[in-house]
């Protein structure tokens, strides 16, 4: 299935029902009064994040989303029917945004969590309500008001605790064959990976994480070049950044200028992101004589005057990767025990 990340959508609430005008009409009672009832209140639209879907594909095929409008009220005091609210379901992940001003309306990062897109409508007041002394007969009656429309942009970031990025080739697809059961395509050409794969990494019971392989970045992605801002978007919500550098590149690629470009499209992109924790991995050492690699990487490492932890891995035939994911899962443990002990705090 090809993977949405991003959909436009029309939402409309029902509209209140109207009032009632009415009288009551019994024999013996010549002064019966009005009893016309109030209209039902319209339904309002709700998105629900539902942890079973992983994309926003549905949202081709229907655009359109209604609430049922309020029922009129009747004679008899009796009330009309409230309308039925709209419920959408849209993957755990999703962002909700008022897609002709722009604002954020939710951000559904749980599933079974739920946010109102539009308020249905007020229902109307019967003539009931317009009873006084001095007004014994009244023939007023209020419209129930329009329920709210509104145009929803919704994009979804994917919600991995890590994120492999790099340039195209690098060997993100391999990686994360290597140690999930993702099975993303890998070939020998730039862009093989067009939309993320997730992965989770299972390294004993109860000790698991998700690990997401992005798109490759080319220069410019902060601009939408190449694949762009699919790319950046799914990035965002990481914990973890794993940078996934081919070592031993072809022709005259640069490794070392390769980890440059990656770091400062993340910079233009958002600076906060720029600065999450970003560790350098070191991938296709295999190619290498087995005496020359430590040199090599250590080569890399100093031109970069890199301060973050680095790893030397070749993900095609798994050597390295499951230390590389033991100390991913310490590092993650790690954050979340830091965040149970401010909350205590």
């Amino acid at each position: 299935m090809k993977f949405i990340d991003e959909a436009v959508i029309r939402v409309e609430a029902g509209k209140g029902g109207k009032g009632c005008v009415s009288f009551r009409r019994e024999k013996f009672v010549p002064f019966g009064g009005p009893n016309g009832g109030d209209g039902g209140d319209g339904g309002s639209v709700y998105l629900v994040a539902d942890g079973g879907l992983n994309t926003l594909v549905d949202f081709r095929h229907q655009r359109h989303f209604r609430a049922k409008n309020g029922q009129a009220g009747m004679g008899s005091d009796c009330t009309g029917k409230s309308g039925e609210d709209a419920h959408i379901p849209v993957p755990v992940g999703t962002v909700v945004y008022d897609a002709d001003s722009g604002e954020q309306i939710g951000d559904l990062v749980r599933a079974g969590q739920v946010v109102k897109v539009a308020q249905g409508g007020f229902h109307g007041l019967g003539n009931a309500r317009f009873k006084s002394s001095t007004n014994r007969s009244p023939r007023q009656f209020t419209p129930g008001t329009p329920g709210e429309a509104r145009n929803l942009r919704l994009e979804l970031k994917l919600l991995a605790d890590v994120g492999l990025l790099g340039m195209p080739n690098a060997g993100k697809s391999t990686l994360i064959r290597a140690v999930s059961a993702a099975r993303p395509k890998v070939a020998d050409y730039p862009f093989t990976t067009l939309y993320p794969h997730l992965g989770v990494v299972s390294l004993e019971p109860h000790k698991n994480f998700v690990i997401a392989d992005i798109p490759g970045v080319i220069e410019g992605a902060a601009e939408g070049a190449g694949l762009g801002l699919q790319f950046l978007k799914h990035v965002a919500r990481t914990r973890l950044l794993l940078h996934v550098v081919d070592a031993v590149p072809l022709g005259d690629a640069d490794p070392v200028q390769e980890v440059r470009l990656v770091g400062r499209e993340l910079k233009k992109f958002s600076a906060e992101l720029a600065k999450r924790e970003r560790w350098l991995v070191l991938n296709k050492l295999d190619l290498l004589p087995e005496k020359e690699r430590t040199a090599h990487a250590r080569n890399i490492v100093k031109r970069l005057r890199w301060k973050r932890p680095v790893f030397a891995i070749s993900a095609i035939n798994g050597e390295g990767c499951r230390e590389l994911m033991r100390a991913v899962m310490e590092y993650l443990e790690k954050q979340i025990q830091e965040k149970r002990e401010k909350r205590k705090e």
